[in-house]
């Protein structure tokens, strides 16, 4: 079950990022708020997948 903490790893982080990019650092990948919003949302995506692996597999 370690695919679902992946997916929900790189999907949230990913989204986070794209996030920051384009909120905050005007297109910058590699910006300050784009790296912390990619940090906090990888972190809630392994959060998101132990909670999808517990109550669901």
């Amino acid at each position: 079950m370690r695919i679902i903490y992946t997916i929900s790893f790189l999907a949230f982080g990913t989204l986070f990022e794209w996030l920051g990019a384009v909120l905050f650092d005007k297109g910058n990948w590699l910006g300050g708020w784009s790296l912390l919003l990619s940090t906090i949302g990888s972190i809630l995506g392994i959060i998101i997948g132990y909670k999808i692996n517990k109550y669901y597999f």
